[in-house]
């Protein structure tokens, strides 16, 4: 059974008052409202909460891929909020894997190929075949997607994502189009990347029953962290229905 997060563990993300305003025409929406909150290394965090609570946007800022309004986030200390374009796509590039609801691989390429895309542009990858043997693809690495499965396709998506060894891992709704027993089978790939590699990993959902495989869980509302629970004992991922 993996151990619980110690809060001693170094501090990945920092975040004080963050806020973001979307303008539409007349109209502000606020999708974030003041958020304050801590990462730790090695943690597993699931942001739980309905469509509307501002989950997606969170995970957007903190993977650079939208800034703050206001506010402030750090990154081991590296500012994020006024960081440029430059600075973001540099942090994009090296430091975050994302994993999406839907998989975003290209069809004319096998797993190993697509997994291959992010190996040659980073730094210090592990090898296609590493990242696919994972996530349990070994096996399947020279299939193209259209002879692979929901799940599979999420798997090789999930090893594009830690192809690149990010110390973050950022997941949005990763089982949202899969059933049951398919979405079990990409989250103990999600969960064995967070105890092996030790990557923070973060699991945006709506599924409640998903908050007991984390360290922590955060109840995002109306743009709001409205709670906070530490999970003493992490469930294995096979005990989760829903």
């Amino acid at each position: 059974m993996p151990p619980v997060a110690v809060t001693t563990s170094p501090v990945v993300f920092e975040a004080r008052g963050l806020r973001k305003v979307y303008h539409t025409g007349e109209l502000d929406v606020v999708a974030l409202h003041g958020v304050n909150l801590v990462f730790h290394a090695g943690e597993l965090v699931v942001l739980l909460g309905a469509s509307g609570s501002g989950k997606s946007t969170l995970l957007n800022i903190l993977g650079g891929l939208d800034v703050p309004t206001a506010g402030q986030l750090r990154y081991k200390g590296w500012a994020l909020d006024d960081g440029g374009e430059r600075t973001l796509t540099q942090f994009r590039r090296n430091c975050v894997g994302f994993v999406f609801q839907f998989y975003n691989l290209i069809p004319s390429l096998t797993a190993r190929e697509n997994v291959a895309l992010i190996t040659e542009i980073a730094p210090d990858p592990m090898k296609p075949e590493e990242a696919l043997d994972m996530v349990g693809l070994g096996h399947r690495m020279d299939h193209f997607p259209s002879q692979l499965s929901g799940g599979e396709q999420q798997r090789v998506a999930i090893a594009r994502a830690i192809a690149k060894k990010p110390e973050v891992l950022l997941c949005d709704e990763p089982t949202g189009a899969l059933d049951v027993h398919t979405g079990i089978t990409v989250l103990e790939a999600v969960e064995r990347i967070n105890r092996e590699l030790g990557t923070l990993t973060v699991v945006i959902t709506h599924n409640a029953a998903m908050a007991d495989m984390a360290d922590r869980v955060l109840h995002l509302s109306d743009g709001q962290i409205v709670k906070e629970r530490h999970n003493e004992q992490r469930l294995p991922v096979t005990s989760l229905r829903w």
